[in-house]
């Protein structure tokens, strides 16, 4: 059993971290939501206010003496947060090098730029309902921020989180949302792929019938469809060599013969096991 001694007292206000806009009521908490959100960090968090916190409220005048020459000689944040990071010694050497490492990569990145790295994150975790609702907030920053004549990323950052919630839309098997996504990500940039899992997702959503009257005379998809078409057709030829195939596919045979009741139960375990992959990708 792991046994963590706290360091500094038990604030009786907390400290809202800003951007994050969490509350914290103790160092090790501060650590914390500062590791798990270092790429989202910036400046703003080297301020009089927190340095206050620390001295008052933790008790820690030490520390709060150290962060001070950091704050008031321009210090960079990575140093900051590390000075942090090491005096609660709540974490080990590795995982304080993995948060400096954050910190760099996201230093002089917009916090629209890292907010969609984040949300990135949670596409690769397959949350895909926590995604799409967050890249729709994101995009709502970005509209209005536009409509103010505020600093904006390049129009390709735009692009790409239009392409992503398509990517969050297709794994939840929503292939009409996905593809308007993956048009007006097209229509904002005009990258190539992106045009081509438009058609990947009208192919998945139209029947075939459908799917045809919609690429015939498209010239300006037609190599798109052509190359979508060969991709297609590999993967298959791969999941046709499949273990998993090959032993369902072998087992057709059999569903009316004697071992038709276990062959069926496995299907229905199968079955039940897709479901709560399912389940668990839509989470909020």
């Amino acid at each position: 059993m792991r046994i963590s001694v706290c360091v500094g007292n038990y604030a009786v206000t907390p400290y809202c971290i800003p951007g994050l806009e969490i509350n914290v009521y103790c160092m090790e908490e501060l650590c914390y939501c500062m590791k798990e959100n270092a790429f989202l960090l910036d400046f703003t968090l080297m301020n009089d206010e927190l340095l206050g916190w620390i001295e008052q409220e933790c008790g820690l005048r030490e520390l709060a003496k150290a962060l001070y020459t950091l704050v008031h000689k321009k210090g960079s944040l990575s140093a900051f947060v590390v000075t942090i990071l090491r005096f609660v010694g709540f974490y080990d050497d590795k995982i304080i090098e993995e948060a400096a490492q954050a910190l760099k990569r996201g230093a002089g990145l917009s916090n629209i730029e890292k907010r969609k790295s984040q949300i990135d994150r949670l596409v690769k975790q397959k949350r895909y309902i926590a995604a799409m609702h967050s890249y729709d907030r994101l995009i709502g920053k970005w509209r209005e921020q536009e409509k103010e004549g505020e600093p904006l990323p390049a129009v390709g950052c735009l692009a790409a989180i239009l392409h992503n919630k398509g990517v969050a839309l297709a794994g939840m098997m929503l292939y009409q949302g996905a593809a308007e996504c993956f048009l007006e990500a097209y229509e904002t940039e005009n990258r190539p792929e992106y045009y081509r899992d438009y058609l990947a997702a009208k192919r998945m959503e139209l029947s075939e019938g459908e799917y045809v009257s919609l690429i015939a005379g498209n010239t300006e998809g037609y190599e798109g469809t052509l190359e979508l078409e060969r991709e297609i057709e590999r993967l298959t030829r791969e999941w046709e060599q499949q273990p998993e195939f090959l032993r369902q596919n072998s087992r057709r045979e059999l569903r009316d013969g004697p071992e038709r009741q276990k062959i069926l139960d496995e299907y229905e375990s199968v079955t039940q096991a897709l479901k709560e992959s399912y389940r668990e990708s839509v989470k909020d």
